[in-house]
């Protein structure tokens, strides 16, 4: 850990010297994301600072134990601020391990953009998607975090193809940063009358919120579309071209919103997606070349790993990347998941810190 803390010392340095470049003065975007970095990453390096000068003080506290001529009374007084020192040590120890564990994060505090997407299974899979879309609603609701619904594909049973919608409020990214991956349901459909369980799966996909400073999209980049939003819906559906398809060419990434009545928000919100894409897209590349966050990873970090199964017939949901099952699936697909978000939380600090 204290590895990592002094990488970090070192990055928190670089960037007090970078915003006193004028160069990075006079671009006010590059600034602002090296002010927001180090602003950060200041609560984890203060508390460091004030942990090595707490260390030298119980040093000068055992030193002056050991030496010899001192009376009774002043014996005394260093075993008081030795015990004092100690019991301070442990705490200060506590908040430096939940800091470097991720509590400054950069990315900790943001907001996210999730994809969920039907995979294997038809129309029962679809129906996943919807339980999962809820499942995460509800927890959203629990937590005092806003949902927002980006863009859906829904279906006439009530499922979804594929449904991406926001989540923003206080460390989302920092507690559901592990839900990528493949979720695998196992359940009898509705329609199966032999009573015969089948498995189908969804993919859900976890995106940090980028901000304009995070990506630069250039105009000329983008190929953008209008047509007639189409499905079910009001009278607007089909008798405007509110609908845009927006096609990233350098990335090949396409996004589509019809969810609004209004051209210019569908607009705003598939550039939301895009930029929380590509953003997403510059982060797992920056991972992919640093060995050191590949092991700090739970699981292998891919998106088609499956990470989860939810079993109707036995009530319980297992966690293979921890080998964690919990029953009571009902309360889970309500939202009740924090077990689920801790454990995977808890193993992440293990493969960081070795704890």
């Amino acid at each position: 850990m204290i590895k990592d803390i002094e990488s970090k010392k070192l990055r928190h340095q670089e960037l007090q010297r970078l915003l006193s470049d004028p160069k990075v003065i006079a671009n006010s975007n590059l600034y602002q994301k090296y002010a927001r970095e180090f602003a950060e990453l200041s609560r984890l390096i203060n508390k460091y600072n004030e942990y090595q000068k707490l260390l030298n003080d119980l040093k000068d506290a055992e030193n002056c134990l050991s030496e010899k001529g001192h009376d009774m009374s002043f014996l005394e007084l260093a075993r008081q601020e030795q015990e004092k020192l100690i019991k301070e040590k442990v705490v200060l120890e506590a908040e430096i391990e939940g800091l470097a564990a991720g509590g400054e994060d950069i990315l900790k505090s943001r907001n996210i953009i999730m994809e969920i997407r039907a995979g294997t299974g038809g129309v029962e899979a679809s129906l996943f998607a919807a339980d999962l879309f809820r499942m995460y609603s509800k927890y959203a609701q629990r937590k005092g975090w806003q949902t927002e619904i980006m863009s859906s594909n829904s279906t006439e049973k009530g499922g979804f193809k594929e449904v991406i919608f926001s989540i923003s409020g206080k460390d989302v990214y920092d507690r559901l940063k592990f839900e990528s991956g493949v979720h695998r349901v196992q359940r009898v459909p509705e329609t199966e009358a032999s009573g015969r369980i089948h498995t189908s799966a969804a993919t859900v996909a976890v995106l940090p919120e980028a901000e304009d400073i995070d990506v630069e999209i250039k105009p000329e980049d983008l190929k953008i579309d209008v047509f007639r939003a189409g499905g079910k819906g009001g009278q607007h559906v089909n008798k405007t071209e509110s609908a845009v398809r927006i096609t990233h060419l350098p990335t090949g990434f396409v996004v589509s919103c019809q969810d609004e009545r209004s051209q210019h928000k569908n607009k705003e919100k598939a550039l939301r997606v895009l930029r929380a894409r590509i953003y997403d897209l510059t982060k797992m590349e920056q991972e992919k070349k640093t060995a050191k966050d590949r092991k700090q990873q739970v699981g292998t970090g891919d998106r088609s790993e499956k990470i989860r199964t939810y079993n109707f017939p036995d009530r319980r949901v297992t966690d293979h990347r921890i080998g964690l099952t919990l029953h009571g699936l009902e309360n889970i697909l309500e939202g009740d998941i924090d077990k689920l978000i801790d454990g995977l939380k808890q193993e992440e600090k293990k493969l960081k810190f070795g704890g």
